[in-house]
């Protein structure tokens, strides 16, 4: 896929093609950014733009559903406002969305890890409602951990530290043996990453990026636990959500330990230099692993 340049004047320029109204405020580009590149407009408002990901998939699941589920959400998540289509001048989709305040996780901490705890459960509860038969499916993500073996043997071997390897599979094992999902398809977000949720005040203040949301086993999102909040709160975050059975536990605690080890592969490929590598993720993939580790 190629990358096409996307700078301030060609937001402007399609502002003014297909939303001149908005075409005054002032763009600001945000750091960061894979599939899609963000580009803050005015104080309130953010353009997302379709960069690396191969289809427009994702921003249309954001469109379609995010107004739907945004109001019965206890946390600012980012709501599109207005659309931009395809054109000779940038051949992919855009979105005009809400600019949830805040810094990233990746960029800050939680210092109030009880009261983080208690926020993420109860965004959490309220998500993972039953979702309805046109919701979007996961491809690649949200499938039992025994699915997922391919990806986490490669991410093992790729970073996990000798002296810990034994420990991690043994979590891994555990979760593959565990029992599936029964329930129904609930509304998942399917990317909790500290890159995909923002902090004010020492505890979480939103959550963005929900591209890669779909219905189907809430352990993806519960995982979380491990891989957002500080060391010592997870068995406070399990007993707020008060939804999850010793077997939504084990798999989300697997998956916690393939989100940390794909934290840790990214940190190594940005300290390589490779595209797409973050290095200031491997220590926090480190971190949420040695969580992982020591259980709810």
């Amino acid at each position: 896929m190629t990358e096409i340049e996307i700078t301030a004047d060609l937001v402007r320029s399609l502002l003014q093609e297909q939303h001149p109204d908005l075409a005054g405020l002032a763009v600001r580009e945000v750091a960061g950014g894979w599939g899609n590149q963000m580009w803050r407009l005015g104080d309130e408002l953010v353009v997302r733009m379709q960069r690396m990901d191969p289809t427009p998939e994702l921003q249309l699941n954001e469109r379609r559903w995010l107004p739907v589920l945004a109001p019965r959400l206890p946390l600012p998540v980012p709501t599109p406002v207005r659309f931009g289509e395809p054109s000779e001048r940038f051949p992919k989709h855009w979105t005009v969305m809400t600019w949830v305040p805040g810094e990233p996780l990746d960029h800050g901490s939680i210092s109030r890890g009880a009261h983080a705890a208690d926020t993420l459960a109860a965004f959490l509860r309220a998500l993972h409602v039953e979702a309805p038969a046109d919701a979007p499916i996961a491809k690649d993500r949200g499938a039992h951990p025994r699915d997922c073996t391919d990806g986490f043997e490669n991410f093992l071997r790729s970073v996990a530290p000798d002296d810990i390897a034994t420990d991690v599979r043994a979590v891994w094992d555990d979760a593959v043996a565990a029992d599936a999902w029964e329930g129904p398809p609930v509304w998942v977000h399917g990317d909790l990453h500290p890159a995909n949720v923002v902090v004010s005040d020492g505890t979480l203040a939103g959550i963005v990026d929900f591209g890669d949301m779909f219905a189907g086993d809430p352990a993806l999102d519960l995982a979380a636990a491990w891989v957002l909040l500080p060391a010592g709160t997870a068995s406070r975050f399990f007993d707020m959500y008060a939804q999850a059975d010793e077997a939504a536990i084990r798999r989300a605690r697997g998956l916690a330990a393939m989100k940390s080890l794909f934290l840790m592969l990214m940190g190594q490929n940005g300290d390589r230099g490779l595209p797409g590598g973050k290095p200031h993720w491997g220590p926090a993939g480190r971190a949420a692993l040695e969580r992982v580790l020591k259980g709810v």
